[in-house]
C-alpha cells in the first residue's frame, strides 16, 4: 500500500494527541541498507523514513523510537539514517547488537540516538541474537543509560525469570509482553513483570494488540484490550505507546490513526493517555522536557 492509498484509507482520529506524543515502536526498511544475501521475508515496499513522515501527520505524533527490524540482523545503519531523516531532536533508535561490538561503535550509535538494543527471540530460529547474549551486553549498556528490548514469548519470560532479575539495565518488553489468549493477565508472566517493575527499571509497550487477538482487525482486536488496561492500571508510569507501523505481520493493516485512538479506549481518561504519550516516553528515551520547536516541512 502507498503513501496516497495509506491517506485516503485512514480514518479521522478521534482527538490530536498533545505536543510531544511519542509513537515508541516502528520499523523502517529502506533496500539501501540491505546487505547481500539479507533476508528480504516480509519487507514491505514504501515503508521508508520518508513514508513515515506521512504517518506522523496523520496521527498527529512528532516524537518516534525507531527499532531495527530483523532483517537487518545487527546492523543498524537503517536505523541511524531513519533518525536523521526524521530528525535527531524528536527521534531515538533501538538497535540489534551482538557481543562483538566494539566501544567505539556504542559511542558511534549512543551519539546517532541509539537508546537500546533488542533481543527478538519469540522464534530463536534465524535471530541474530541469543538468550546467552542477553546478560553480558546488559552489562555493557548499562553504562551508558541504555535499556534491553526483549520481543519474548510469554512463557520465555517465565523461562527466564531468573536472568532477568539479574539484569543492571532497564527492561522494555515488547507488544503487551506477549501475554497470550486467553490466559492474559492472568498468566505468569503478568506478575513476573510487575513483580520486576518495584525495582524502577521496566517498562511495557503498549503495541501490537493485533499479535496475539483472536477477533482481529474488524473487532479493533476488543480482547487484548484488558491485557493493555491491566499493564496500564500495574505500571501507569511506565508503559509506552507504539503503533509497530508498517504492521509486517498483518494481511489487512490497521490504520495507524485508530491504534493510536485504541489508547484512549484503554484508559478512558485523556490524562492517563497523554502522560503515556509524552511523559513516560520522555523518561524513557531521553527526549528534552519540552517538544522541540523546530516543526516539520
Amino acid at each position: 500500500m502507498n503513501s496516497q492509498s495509506r491517506k485516503d484509507n485512514a480514518q479521522p482520529a478521534g482527538r490530536r494527541p498533545p505536543a510531544g506524543a511519542c509513537d515508541s515502536h516502528m520499523h523502517v526498511y529502506d533496500r539501501r541498507f540491505l546487505a547481500d544475501g539479507a533476508s528480504q521475508a516480509n519487507f514491505p515496499d514504501r515503508a521508508s523514513a520518508a513514508d513515515y513522515l506521512e504517518v506522523q501527520r496523520q496521527t498527529g505524533t512528532t516524537r518516534t523510537v525507531v527499532v531495527t527490524p530483523r532483517n537487518y540482523g545487527s546492523d543498524n545503519r537503517v536505523t541511524l539514517d531513519a533518525i536523521q531523516a526524521l530528525g535527531r531532536e524528536r527521534t531515538r533508535g533501538v538497535g540489534v547488537l551482538t557481543p562483538e561490538v566494539t566501544d567505539a561503535q556504542l559511542e558511534q550509535l549512543h551519539n546517532g540516538g541509539v537508546r537500546g538494543i533488542r533481543f527478538t527471540l519469540y522464534t530463536p530460529a534465524n535471530a541474530a541474537v541469543r538468550f546467552d547474549m542477553v546478560e553480558p551486553l546488559a552489562q555493557r549498556i548499562a553504562e551508558l543509560g541504555w535499556h534491553v528490548q526483549l520481543h519474548w514469548t510469554a512463557a520465555q519470560i517465565v523461562e527466564h525469570r531468573a536472568m532477568l532479575a539479574r539484569l543492571p539495565s532497564a527492561i522494555v518488553f515488547d507488544h503487551l509482553a506477549r501475554l497470550p489468549l486467553p490466559d492474559g493477565a492472568s498468566h505468569p508472566a503478568f506478575n513476573i513483570v510487575r513483580d520486576l517493575a518495584e525495582s524502577g527499571r521496566v517498562w511495557v509497550k503498549l503495541s501490537g494488540p493485533y499479535l496475539d487477538s483472536c477477533v482481529g482487525l474488524a473487532d479493533d482486536y476488543a480482547d487484548t484490550a484488558p491485557i493493555a488496561r491491566a499493564w496500564i492500571g500495574a505500571l501507569p508510569d511506565r508503559v509506552v505507546w507504539g503503533s509497530d507501523w508498517p504492521h509486517v505481520t498483518e494481511s489487512h493493516k490497521p490504520d495507524d490513526t485508530r491504534l493510536l485512538d485504541l489508547l484512549d479506549t484503554w484508559t478512558e481518561d485523556t490524562a492517563v493517555s497523554d502522560r503515556i504519550l509524552v511523559d513516560n516516553a520522555a523518561a524513557l528515551y531521553d527526549f528534552p522536557n519540552q517538544e522541540d520547536p523546530v516543526s516539520k516541512a
